[in-house]
């Protein structure tokens, strides 16, 4: 079921209000462990009238369209520009960070991350969002059993709504 959606958007979400929509592209993945990769995306961002956003993300692989990963989460600003965010992953993980937006740009830093006995060892996790005229860019970095975070995922995005 699709969440409802208020006509009215929270005033404390207007700063944010420029990542609302379903955004779909590609983007590429990277880490030491694993082989570079790329795949489609759809974020969505969405509201219900609260002072949140609702987020939503999917990846599937390029040439067979096969599910790769998802997660789900809450965006909220909690004054002078600060962010919080967080997302749950079914692999296993949690993650609260906080952060800024400036302008049309929103960077946080994972402040904590809980995890299931048998997820990966993530300790570290930033992510950027920023438009660049009419595309949205995304970066995450990310790191594991204590190393510092590094370049993961990048993606580019088009509105599709």
């Amino acid at each position: 079921m699709e969440p409802m959606i208020a006509t009215e958007l929270n005033p404390a979400l207007t700063p944010v209000s420029f990542l609302l929509g379903t955004w779909r592209g590609e983007g590429e993945g990277q880490y030491p462990s694993i082989k570079p990769f790329r795949y489609r995306e759809e974020i969505r961002f969405t509201h219900n009238g609260k002072p949140f956003l609702i987020y939503t993300q999917r990846t599937e692989a390029i040439d067979t369209g096969q599910p790769m990963h998802a997660e789900a989460g809450y965006m909220r600003l909690v004054g002078e520009g600060r962010v919080e965010f967080v997302i749950a992953q079914p692999i296993g993980y949690a993650e609260i960070s906080l952060g800024r937006v400036d302008g049309r740009r929103v960077d946080v830093e994972c402040a904590s991350v809980g995890r299931t006995p048998t997820a990966k060892p993530v300790t570290a996790i930033s992510r950027s969002f920023w438009m660049d005229g009419d595309t949205l860019r995304y970066e995450l970095k990310m790191g594991m059993e204590g190393n510092a975070a590094i370049r993961h995922l990048t993606g580019t995005f088009r509105r599709s709504d």
